[in-house]
């Protein structure tokens, strides 16, 4: 499963990237608004650091608003992926921008309905939200499973981007299912190598060596 890491914020996305955790990066307006730094300057600077894709969002709400809007964000980088919402004009971007050999990632799906006609329409990332359903007492990871069976049923080539990701269980179970990327913020990934049995288990490691009187370096 590919890791992508939600988020704006530079450092972060350099620390994981150097651990190899960094498959991709995805945005959106509110993490731009927490960066404080302008879209295209911030961009530009994660799609440096990032060999993969890098999602940026529109913000029109009007299917040639996003097209031209996704054109404009494109040409920041070649490894640029256009968010557009899973709206019917959002459907429409998508095709357009597909056809033109861009990227795009179609967001805000609560539905395997919705995901089915993002596939449709050529999308190369649906983001399903995990977390907002689940804030719903619905089923999150059962969205999830639902999407990969009908993509595999009949072949669809997108790729499922779990997303809204809030802890560390999310992470396994979307990677159970077989989501083909998770979207998570950078302490959340982080979070994934937590377990109190590791922690007492290297305290009393730690401890007994401390007994030997002895020294490694």
């Amino acid at each position: 499963m590919k890791f992508f890491v939600d988020t704006a914020e530079i450092d972060q996305i350099r620390e994981l990237h150097d651990l190899g955790m960094v498959d991709g990066v995805t945005t959106n307006p509110s993490l731009i608004m927490k960066s404080g730094r302008d879209i295209k300057e911030v961009t530009k600077e994660i799609c440096s650091i990032v060999d993969g894709p890098v999602s940026a969002e529109t913000v029109a709400l009007d299917a040639e608003g996003m097209i031209a809007e996704g054109r404009e964000l494109a040409k920041i980088a070649d490894n640029i992926a256009i968010k557009v919402p899973l709206t019917w004009d959002g459907l429409k971007a998508c095709k357009t921008l597909t056809d033109e050999g861009r990227m795009v990632n179609v967001t805000l799906c609560f539905s395997a309905n919705q995901a089915l006609l993002a596939a449709k329409a050529g999308a190369t990332f649906i983001s399903p939200f995990i977390g907002r359903l689940d804030d719903l007492n619905l089923d999150g990871m059962e969205l999830i499973a639902d999407i990969r069976q009908i993509y595999d049923n009949y072949g669809f080539e997108t790729q499922i981007l779990a997303a809204s990701i809030r802890n560390a269980n999310h992470m396994s179970e979307a990677a159970k299912i077989g989501a083909d990327v998770a979207t998570a913020p950078a302490a959340v990934i982080k979070a994934m190598a937590n377990h109190v049995l590791t922690d007492k288990g290297l305290d009393a490691f730690l401890k007994d060596w401390a007994s030997t009187g002895q020294k490694i370096v």
